[in-house]
């Protein structure tokens, strides 16, 4: 581990080079959705294309994302970071200047490469560079300014597409990749110094396979039927076991079992999976529901989520100060509880709300409880494993993340009762957007009872969830590190 402060030139650099990296990746993640009837205009593209142009980027991300983290730990964060920052530029030029829907999705499918390379290394340069006392707060910041830029996804998209073009979308990214560039030339290389032997080819082969089997069967879950979709993620499942099975065996593993012998680290991806199918889904079907029923337009649907954006901005970092604090079990406990609240409050936006009395109360409490728990959870994750994990632990993460949103919005329509057409029908799609913001309180408050009954903090016991308490001459210093790795 490096060891950089804060507050030094080192420290404002990674951050700087973090927070630009990741939150380009998440911005492109929401941000095209808003444009998809210009492209699909400008170009003639079909609804398949169209839903290519989303799915593809999504897909390529989900399933490629643990091997960016493993192969930033081997060959250097830094190193990784920056080929996947140019890797997103390129990818996101060619989108831009895109002449068919092929050219399009092509580009779209390079671009979530880049963005599974830059992702998690975004996220590890932070735990491998800064000492431990600032880690939390350096998280906090990293994930409020990174939330922000998905959560301002659909207002930059509306604006840019009406005052200029959709093609801007993409091309947007290109002088935002410059300067991460620019600035990661001050950042201090890292990697995991006890890496050796031969690349794992068939664990990175078997991963991005299970990943990507499964998460195409879910994308195209309507097209392809019940049955083949189900035979497709049973085969992503057989194919996941298979790498479980690889890297068990293998001398130099992408990902060593032995990490989930930590409890903590378990639960937390455990929460993960739980917490960000439900902020997929709510964030689909919201912005739907404000254009379809609400009849907002694109650019006003995004105005209506912006008290998410400040929240995070103004208290993101607070929520990491405070796991510091009193560890992560209360707030990765609470946060979720708090967000399920105001989804509660969501489910009631319909035909004639206003939006101060019927639709801000339910952003402002959901906003709230992402600032409670985001922080907390990714300290969490990152904390579990021992630091020349951290790549790994973290592709880990966002992989998990991923696929839980893939999950939601790809199996929630169908089990709200809407498809086809049938979505642009006010009346019938206001009735699935009900139901599927109650499934949401469900899966949230799961969350906070997985962190409650398994999350413990890293002062009462070692970070395997265990109990093994500190003895009390301990001195100050890192947490004890949980599970033989």
């Amino acid at each position: 581990m490096v060891g950089v402060a804060l507050g030094s030139r080192s420290g404002r650099a990674v951050l700087a080079a973090a927070v630009l990296g990741s939150g380009m990746a998440l911005l492109d993640g929401t941000v095209v959705n808003v444009a998809l009837v210009s492209i699909g205009r400008d170009l003639s593209a079909s609804l398949q294309d169209l839903q290519w142009v989303t799915n593809g980027y999504l897909l390529t991300l989900a399933s490629f994302i643990l091997l960016g983290g493993s192969l930033g730990d081997r060959y250097g964060r830094r190193r990784v970071f920056v080929v996947g920052v140019v890797a997103f530029a390129v990818a996101s030029a060619v989108c831009g200047v895109a002449q068919s829907p092929g050219q399009l999705i092509g580009a779209r499918l390079v671009q979530g490469v880049g963005g599974a390379l830059l992702t998690p290394g975004s996220l590890a340069l932070i735990q491998a560079t800064f000492v431990e006392q600032d880690r939390a707060k350096a998280i906090g910041t990293w994930s409020g300014m990174s939330g922000i830029a998905s959560a301002i996804g659909p207002f930059v998209g509306g604006w840019l597409i009406q005052y200029a073009s959709w093609r801007w979308v993409f091309l947007i990214n290109v002088p935002l990749a410059a300067a991460t560039v620019w600035v990661s030339r001050s950042v201090p290389e890292s990697h995991d110094v006890e890496a050796a032997g031969r690349f794992d080819v068939p664990g990175a082969g078997l991963a991005t396979a299970a990943l990507a089997v499964a998460t195409y069967g879910l994308i195209e879950a309507q097209l392809l039927g019940p049955v083949w979709t189900a035979v497709l993620v049973a085969v992503g499942v057989a194919l996941a076991v298979a790498f479980v099975l690889v890297e068990r065996r293998v001398p130099s593993p992408m990902l060593r079992p032995s990490l989930f012998a930590s409890r903590v680290f378990t639960a937390a991806n455990l929460m993960t999976l739980l917490v960000y199918a439900a902020l997929g889904a709510v964030m689909f079907f919201l912005v739907l529901q404000l254009q379809i029923v609400l009849q907002y337009g694109p650019l006003a649907a995004g105005l209506a989520t912006l008290p998410v954006t400040i929240l995070m901005l103004l208290l993101a970092g607070k929520g990491g100060e405070i796991g510091t604090r009193i560890g992560p079990r209360l707030p990765m406990t609470v946060g979720p509880v708090v967000c399920a609240l105001g989804v509660a409050l969501l489910a009631g936006v319909g035909a004639g709300s206003g939006y101060l009395t019927g639709i801000l109360p339910g952003v402002a409490v959901f906003g709230l409880g992402l600032c409670i728990l985001v922080a907390p959870l990714t300290a969490t994750v990152l904390a579990a494993v021992p630091d020349r994990f951290a790549g790994i632990a973290s592709g880990v993460n966002n992989a998990v993340a991923r696929a839980g949103s893939l999950l939601a919005v790809a199996a929630l329509p169908a089990l709200v009762g809407i498809g086809g057409d049938a979505y642009h029908e006010p009346a019938e799609f206001a009735r699935a957007y009900t139901a599927s913001m109650w499934v949401n309180v469900v899966l949230l408050v799961a969350g906070g009872a997985v962190s409650w009954l398994l999350v413990r903090n890293p002062a009462t016991c070692d970070e395997s969830g265990l109990g093994r308490r500190r003895p009390p001459q301990d001195p100050p210093g890192p947490p004890i590190r949980g599970g033989a790795v």
